[in-house]
């Protein structure tokens, strides 16, 4: 074993071995042990940060910024870089939850019967708020029983679909985040 001051003289700046105790020169990061790299975008706000996604037998090793990314060229904000803690949060929900109308309780549902529930009242709305034309007579088919807002963690080909869907459904009120 080596005395700590002789271990500082043969390396006076103090960056390399001196620097470094047994245990940490055998330590190697996460992302080199990672089966593979996803690329994937920060799911907080609306800048979309470029985010390393590094997976290890199923399981997130690691989350980096990527800097390739024209939005953050690898740089992450401290939410961002805690995305692997959201990710593995033990008290993350797996299951959809739904509180009926003056229910005191949160209960689970299949994602089919939430599905379901969604599309039943999105064609409700627009049934209910179709308004094929103006008091003048003007065509309008549209409806303003509901809206999209769309995020900017959605690519540009996810947003263009949506518009088009939202905009056949006859909806007007249709925006993006990324845009406000």
């Amino acid at each position: 074993m080596q005395l700590p001051i002789i271990r500082q003289l043969r390396d006076p700046t103090g960056r390399g071995f001196a620097a470094q105790s047994k245990r940490s020169r055998k330590l190697r990061p996460r992302t080199q042990e990672a089966d593979k790299v996803v690329e994937s975008v920060c799911p907080y706000c609306a800048v979309g940060c470029g985010q390393l996604i590094y997976v290890k037998d199923g399981e997130v090793t690691q989350i980096e910024g990527d800097p390739n990314s024209p939005v953050s060229r690898g740089r992450l904000c401290p939410k961002g870089a805690a995305t692997k803690g959201m990710v593995e949060n033990p008290l993350r929900e797996y299951r959809v939850k739904y509180r009926r109308p003056g229910g005191t309780r949160w209960e689970s549902l299949p994602l089919e019967t939430a599905m379901d529930m969604i599309a039943d009242r999105v064609i409700e709305a627009r049934r209910n708020g179709w308004e094929e034309e103006d008091e003048s007579g003007a065509k309008l088919n549209r409806t303003l029983g509901f809206a999209h807002l769309g995020g900017a963690t959605l690519d540009n080909e996810e947003n263009y679909l949506i518009k088009k869907f939202f905009s056949a459904m006859g909806a007007v009120q249709i925006e993006n985040q990324a845009r406000i």
